[in-house]
């Protein structure tokens, strides 16, 4: 059975850590998140919106399957919708492969998560 595991609230961390994924070697799930953040741009006019997208990574830092909207919150109509969702999707692709320590790689194959990209980019 696959565990869910949730990215938490990462806003300071976001601020302070700067870093493409590939650029460094990641050695927590917060460092991950984190480095997908740094991806993302929300779409313009899309105030209040977030998307959450569930996935899994390969050992590789490669994605296992296309990532899925598990929980969509936009302002506007379908249109808007999909251009958010879309861009969160972009968002996690630009960013791939991450690069997982040795440690971190070995427990992350497999495992789903899930991270929220929200407007206006804080």
């Amino acid at each position: 059975m696959t565990k869910a595991m949730k990215f938490p609230a990462i806003a300071a961390a976001v601020l302070t850590m700067s870093f493409p994924a590939g650029a460094a070697t990641l050695n927590t799930m917060n460092e991950v998140g984190a480095a997908l953040q740094t991806c993302w741009t929300p779409p313009a006019n899309s105030d209040k919106s977030s998307v959450t997208l569930s996935f899994s990574f390969k050992r590789d830092g490669t994605l296992i399957g296309p990532p899925k909207a598990t929980a969509i919150h936009v302002t506007g109509d379908d249109k808007a919708r999909k251009a958010y969702v879309d861009a969160a999707t972009k968002a996690l692709n630009d960013c791939l492969p991450v690069s997982f320590s040795p440690s971190l790689a070995q427990g992350v194959a497999g495992t789903v998560f899930t991270l929220q990209f929200n407007s206006p980019k804080t």
